[in-house]
């Protein structure tokens, strides 16, 4: 039987039928400063740490995942070591490699382009290049995102560092919690699926469980072996 194939020419303006360039940028731009005005609870939470302003914008600049970064300034926060706080930073930023594996084949972005658009890699950025039905559309989403991210989001630190130097005991106007607070607003939208979110129950029961009798900094990884727990029981079911 002959296999008829339907060929669709991109038109100036478009990636794809009903996918205009326009609104790429528009849903793009829409993540970048929702999730970039979050940079104000991180400059807060990390000058409520005790970390110096330069140091705050040191670590958006450097790093660039808000939830590495929260955990790190949280752990410290609380009085855990620095090494053991690094540790569950990098274990939470270790899922930005294996979104880079599926972005590398589906941006197929030049050489010498790839290490600069890697620092880029985080969670909004694959969502929206995911999102898109094509690669010229998922190349303009991930651009659009990162870039708009990545600058409200520095600009924002540096803004909530200062704010709460200036205003001094930032307990004291329970702008601590702020940190968490956004962890959780930006985490619970992408809990879609029976896993994932029996895997984000699991992580909290062992966190908050070993939270009064370990380390500062330990608990966060001890949360991390929910998710192959989880897989290695779902794993058994089947």
């Amino acid at each position: 039987m002959a296999e008829h194939r339907t060929v669709i020419r991109e038109t100036p303006g478009e990636t794809a039928p009903g996918q205009p360039r326009a609104a790429v940028v528009r849903d793009a731009l829409g993540v970048g400063v929702a999730v970039g005005l979050s940079g104000f609870a991180f400059g807060v939470t990390a000058a409520g740490a005790g970390i110096s302003v330069l140091q705050a914008c040191a670590l958006s600049l450097l790093v660039f995942t808000g939830a590495s970064q929260f955990a790190l300034v949280g752990a410290l926060a609380a009085g855990g070591n620095p090494f053991t706080a690094a540790a569950g930073a990098f274990f939470l930023g270790t899922r930005n490699a294996f979104y880079g594996l599926r972005l590398s084949r589906l941006l197929a972005l030049p050489r010498a382009v790839r290490p600069f658009a890697a620092h880029w890699v985080i969670d909004e950025t694959t969502a929206v290049a995911l999102a898109q039905p094509d690669r010229t559309s998922a190349r303009l989403g991930f651009t659009v995102t990162g870039l708009s991210l990545y600058l409200l989001w520095n600009l924002t630190t540096l803004l909530g560092a200062l704010g709460a130097e200036a205003i001094g005991d930032t307990s004291a106007w329970g702008l601590d919690a702020a940190g968490p607070a956004v962890f959780l607003a930006l985490l619970a939208p992408m809990l879609k699926t029976g896993t994932e979110r029996a895997v984000a129950g699991l992580a909290l029961v062992l966190g908050l469980g070993f939270l009064p009798v370990l380390p500062s900094g330990v608990p966060v990884l001890i949360a991390a072996l929910a998710a192959p727990a989880v897989l290695w029981m779902k794993g058994r079911r089947s």
